[in-house]
């Protein structure tokens, strides 16, 4: 199975982090790896860990405990990597296969690592998080009581974490100068569809993905016949697909989701280490019949969402409309590691649209940008994260660029991008927006 993920999924269960933007291949087996040509090389400094180890064990001031200084020493050499490696304890590691499940128990929301901060990503939609207005952009200053400076990404997922019916206390700083929120939110089994829709007047089908999890494509299929049955076909002006704010999930979801609107083609290639190829391909027979089709983005839309935008957008099936995207274009691969040692997460390849862009750090340039209206001080407090932002992040193929905002209005008339949506299906004006020069050479 495969799994993206933007950053790091990182509350959206209050806890399992790891998994935002991850896209998890086939599992390697532990079974005698072939050790690499220049392994000899290795030894010298294998010895050094061995003496530094060694001298720990007997020398610092308390008595260790061995598992932790191995465990410790892993986690160290994964996190030098790069933002998506890291190593899955047995815990982090049930927690991924519950989030895959599209089940998850905490408070609902999106958070990566940012320096030494933890910043929000996205609420997700009628979580804990979201009624009591958590934004993008948010930092996480410190989880009941204890200061979030110092702890790892899975360390802060875990303790948002816990039982349904639960609370847990939160201090978030809000813009650089604001004073910290103290908010109290109960914990909830949070299993969300991750497909909402939903009648536009009467000549439009929206469609919302909030992430992409194990029955994704079979929700979408049924939200376009629930769509089919409600405009009729004379009315029927096009589909929207809001993919905004969706921070990742499952590969093989973002291939079906593609493959339903596209009859052929290449969807989406992952190219790892030496000419490792791995391509996936669309097959004949298109869920809308070839309605128009437009599909929303923005700063908070990452990885399996990327990959869908990207598909879309390089097969002329769709116009994408918002703004840049997160620029999650690498590939993790989770190898288990047995029940008592849980598993890696490692970053084993980058993936590509079919035009043959890398994402990677640069992410989806719209067709159509358009910026949502922000207060000025809102927009203080919510400084875009990207991938680019992100220390160690690989570096793209070309010029990095920063993400883009990730707000979107409450009220759907305010929502410039879907506003502008609507009127390029209705065909009834031009929406005020610019094309850039990237998005008309990859059209």
């Amino acid at each position: 199975m495969f799994r993206l993920a933007p950053s790091i999924v990182g509350a959206v269960v209050g806890s399992a982090l790891a998994l935002l933007g991850t896209v998890i291949l086939p599992c390697h087996s532990l079974a005698s790896p072939a050790p690499p040509a220049n392994s000899a090389g290795l030894y010298p400094d294998l010895k050094l860990f061995a003496e530094v180890l060694e001298i720990v064990r007997a020398d610092y001031v308390d008595k260790p405990n061995d598992a932790k200084l191995v465990t410790s020493s892993i986690k160290g050499m994964l996190a030098g990597l790069d933002p998506h490696s890291s190593y899955l304890d047995p815990r982090t590691f049930r927690d991924m296969q519950e989030q895959i499940s599209g089940k998850f128990g905490g408070v609902g929301m999106v958070v990566t690592k940012v320096g030494d901060r933890f910043k929000v990503i996205s609420a997700i939609d009628a979580t804990p998080a979201a009624r009591a207005g958590i934004r993008t952009g948010d930092a996480i200053a410190a989880v009941d009581g204890k200061p979030a400076k110092g702890s790892t990404l899975a360390e802060i997922a875990d303790e948002l974490r816990g039982p349904a019916g639960t609370r847990v206390k939160l201090d978030i700083s809000r813009g650089d100068n604001g004073a910290p929120i103290e908010l109290t939110l109960t914990r909830e089994v949070i299993a969300l569809p991750s497909v909402q829709h939903r009648v536009e007047g009467d000549d439009v089908g929206y469609i919302r993905i909030s992430q992409f999890d194990d029955g994704t494509t079979d929700e979408l299929t049924a939200a376009v016949a629930d769509l089919s049955r409600k405009i009729p076909e004379d009315r029927l002006k096009g589909y929207i697909l809001d993919l905004r704010n969706d921070p990742g999930g499952l590969l093989d979801q973002a291939v079906s989701v593609s493959d339903a609107f596209l009859n052929r083609g290449e969807i989406v290639s992952i190219r790892g280490r030496g000419r490792k190829t791995h391509r996936f391909d669309a097959k004949s027979g298109d869920l809308t019949n070839g309605r128009p089709l437009a599909v929303l983005i923005n700063g908070g839309s990452a990885s399996a969402s990327e990959i869908v935008a990207g598909a879309l957008q390089d097969h002329k099936r769709a116009t994408v409309v918002g703004s840049q995207s997160f620029g999650k274009g690498s590939v993790q691969t989770i190898i288990p590691l047995g029940k008592r040692y849980g598993a890696l997460r490692l970053t084993t390849g980058r993936y590509y649209t079919p035009s043959g862009r890398s994402l990677q750090a640069q992410g989806i340039t719209p067709d159509i940008e358009i910026l949502q209206t922000v207060a000025q001080q809102a927009s203080a407090q919510q400084r875009p994260v990207s991938e680019a932002s992100l220390r160690g992040h690989l570096a793209a193929n070309g010029p990095e660029k920063s993400g883009s905002q990730s707000f979107i209005p409450p009220d759907r008339k305010d929502d410039r991008a879907l506003q502008s949506a609507l009127a390029l299906l209705r065909g009834t004006t031009t929406p005020v927006a610019s094309r850039s020069r990237q998005a008309q050479a990859a059209r």
